[in-house]
């Protein structure tokens, strides 16, 4: 491959993803050698600067990881470093943080269903081409947002980066007064949501598919957000099933303290980003993964709006693996977490204290939640203190980044061979594919450089 057969693509100011990357796509004829995303923000260096922390500080610094998600950093941390001490947090005080998570799905995943997924499919370039075609769609996307918010405000004093939660509980916990006025407003909002199921499912979406392994958590009798055990739904070609022969593919789990062992992160030349692979495999987490592993356990309401959605039945153990309709997995999540959050409400009593004690002790804990965007997973080791020794913090990004390179590097291949596709093509192409994915790459500016390399 010479110089004359390279060409540079710049594709400035996607507004559309969280956080600064580059996209660099190595194509031979009508062949893709090689899609690499390249993360290319500074390293931030949490894991360095929480050693030597006191055990109770992690919750509020890990929460300034991500300002979409700080709750998921939160409840991460607590569950670590809670098992570090040998703490459970139970009864109203556990049901007060599955509140205030649900109030955060509902928020993060609106936010990428409606400004910056939904334009995708709308030929809108823009939030504001959007608002000003598709108005009053934009004005209920933004009701469910503040819906989301009002939770996270009212449990967690405020609505980004909470400051309420801390270990064994919360700094102050809501009245049942308190909460009512929340209630009101999730009650509007079950309209809202399910007619974004409605909304989004009526999409154009291009037929794909993926075959990556699917990992979530799943906890009985519940749809997993706030713990779980890490599960794994392998590709279909590794049993000889079709990902559509409509046989339930098998699943199975390993404990959270064995994380590290089937996730091992490694570092790639092209990313300041660690990549993560699932017992040596490329592997999904997030919605899609959710979905095909627990969808059983959504609620009667979410069940029926996604097969009505087209999604299949989730009693019968649906899976959806085209990537294009996540957007619908996630408008069904959001009509479950706001369902979720009143059912938590209604069955509200305050407990006596905010908080349960916990005191340090040497060990090491691990916790993992499910953010929006999939499987946040926190190890700590402690001292006798409490001092933090180590720690270890693997977000859905990371684990998502190789799925996300072989979906883009599968719909340009797709698209070349078809005919002769313009380099702007690809671009906007690959940056469909990418936000498939919702990926947060950082909470700061947003952009994507592409470079193509042709043969």
């Amino acid at each position: 491959m010479t110089d004359r057969d390279t060409r540079v693509v710049g594709v400035g100011a996607l507004g559309r993803v969280e956080g600064e990357g580059a996209l660099r796509l190595s194509l031979r004829g009508d062949e893709v050698e090689h899609a690499a995303l390249s993360i290319y923000e500074p390293p931030r260096f949490f894991e360095a600067f929480l050693r030597g922390r006191g055990h109770t500080e992690p919750p509020d610094l890990t929460s300034r990881v991500c300002g979409i998600c700080p709750v998921a950093y939160q409840m991460s941390a607590c569950q670590a470093l809670e098992d570090a001490c040998g703490v459970v947090v139970g009864g109203q005080l556990a049901a007060l943080r599955r509140l205030m998570y649900c109030g955060e799905w509902i928020e993060s995943q609106t936010l990428h269903v409606y400004l910056l997924h939904a334009p995708d499919f709308l030929g809108c370039d823009s939030l504001f081409d959007l608002a000003a075609s598709h108005r009053a769609d934009v004005e209920r996307g933004l009701r469910l947002k503040q819906a989301g918010n009002a939770v996270v405000e009212l449990l967690g004093g405020r609505a980004i980066h909470p400051v309420s939660a801390r270990l064994g509980g919360f700094h102050r916990v809501p009245s049942v007064e308190e909460l009512r006025p929340v209630a009101a407003r999730l009650r509007q909002a079950m309209e809202d949501a399910a007619r974004t199921v409605r909304w989004v499912s009526g999409f154009d979406f291009p037929d794909a598919g993926c075959d990556h392994d699917l990992l979530a958590l799943a906890a009985p009798g519940t749809y997993a957000i706030e713990g779980g055990v890490p599960t794994v739904m392998d590709a279909p070609g590794l049993h000889g099933l079709r990902a559509d022969s409509g046989q339930p593919l098998p699943t199975r789990t390993f404990g959270l303290r064995d994380f590290g062992r089937h996730v091992v992160e490694h570092q790639v030349p092209y990313s300041t980003a660690l990549h993560s692979r699932l017992d040596g495999r490329r592997h999904l987490t997030g919605s899609l993964a959710r979905f095909a592993i627990s969808g059983r356990e959504l609620s009667p309401t979410a069940r029926q709006a996604a097969r009505e959605a087209g999604l299949g039945d989730p009693a019968e153990g649906a899976v959806c693996r085209n990537p294009y309709r996540s957007i619908v997995v996630r408008a069904v999540e959001v009509l479950y977490a706001v369902e979720e959050a009143l059912r938590i409400i209604d069955a509200y009593e305050p407990p006596s204290r905010p908080f349960v004690d916990v005191p340090p002790r040497a060990g090491v804990g691990h916790g993992a939640t499910e953010a929006p965007r999939g499987l946040l997973y926190h190890r700590y080791r402690l001292d006798g203190t409490g001092t933090v020794l180590e720690a270890d913090l693997v977000p859905p990004t990371a684990q998502n980044q190789g799925a996300i390179e072989e979906d883009v590097r599968r719909a340009v291949h797709g698209r070349l061979g078809e005919g002769t596709a313009t380099d702007g093509e690809l671009a906007s192409l690959s940056e469909r594919a990418i936000r498939n994915h919702d990926p947060c790459i950082s909470c700061s500016a947003h952009f994507l450089d592409l470079t193509v390399e042709r043969g």
